[in-house]
């Protein structure tokens, strides 16, 4: 519900002049031939539109049960490794695809937004790479060829990560990534590898480490 009693989503005004509407359904459909009871329904009687506690947030137009909905943001944010869509589709009963597009709802709410540069105060900023599984289309074979390959940042201070994904993780690939996500003020820690040595000039300082790879991706996982 509302944290500081209910608001119209539409006009801001407070609940003085907001009241319900009981025993409103919804249009006729070959499922529902009377229509389904809209439950919280209220109305504005400053606007004159109607709302639910739904309306401006990722539910809006879900059509699942909002206890069943708030059920999956408990499941996804007190899960330690996450929960696949597969797992959350099992536990609330419903079909894969209504959990995909849940999950992702979920998701979209959680991010941040927050693109600010990593190491802005001097900090820390830790970049290794690594090599997953297998490309899709491509057969398993020796080597990293195959492999999806995965650029990770770190800031040491916040503790923030990002990850990239890039089918060839080469310097020129990673340059601009580094550029872009990375303050110029930052403290670049790397391994030993040459894909950082031109850019690591860009940064306060730039320091490299033969064990990174074991620590960094240790803190993502």
């Amino acid at each position: 519900m509302w944290a500081n009693g209910v608001i119209c989503p539409h006009c801001g005004v407070v609940a003085g002049r907001v009241y319900d509407l009981d025993g409103v359904r919804s249009k006729p459909s070959v499922k529902n031939p009377e229509g389904v009871v809209r439950h919280g329904l209220k109305k504005c009687g400053e606007c004159r539109k109607q709302f639910t506690v739904k309306v401006g947030t990722v539910f809006e137009h879900a059509r699942m049960p909002l206890t069943k909905m708030l059920q999956a943001v408990h499941l996804m944010v007190s899960s330690k490794k996450g929960i696949s869509v597969h797992q959350l589709s099992r536990v609330l009963e419903v079909q894969y695809k209504s959990a995909w597009f849940l999950a992702h709802r979920i998701r979209e709410a959680m991010r941040s937004g927050d693109l600010a540069p990593f190491g802005g105060n001097g900090t820390m900023v830790e970049v290794d790479e690594t090599y997953i599984g297998c490309q899709k289309g491509k057969e398993m074979r020796r080597g990293g060829g195959h492999k999806m390959k995965v650029l990770a940042l770190l800031d040491r201070e916040t503790g923030a990560v990002r990850t990239f994904t890039d089918p060839n993780l080469t310097a020129k690939d990673i340059h601009p990534i580094l550029r872009a996500n990375i303050a110029a003020e930052a403290r670049l820690m790397t391994d030993e590898a040459r894909l950082y040595w031109k850019v690591g000039k860009e940064f306060a300082e730039h320091n490299a480490c033969c064990t990174l790879a074991v620590s960094t991706f240790a803190r993502v996982t």
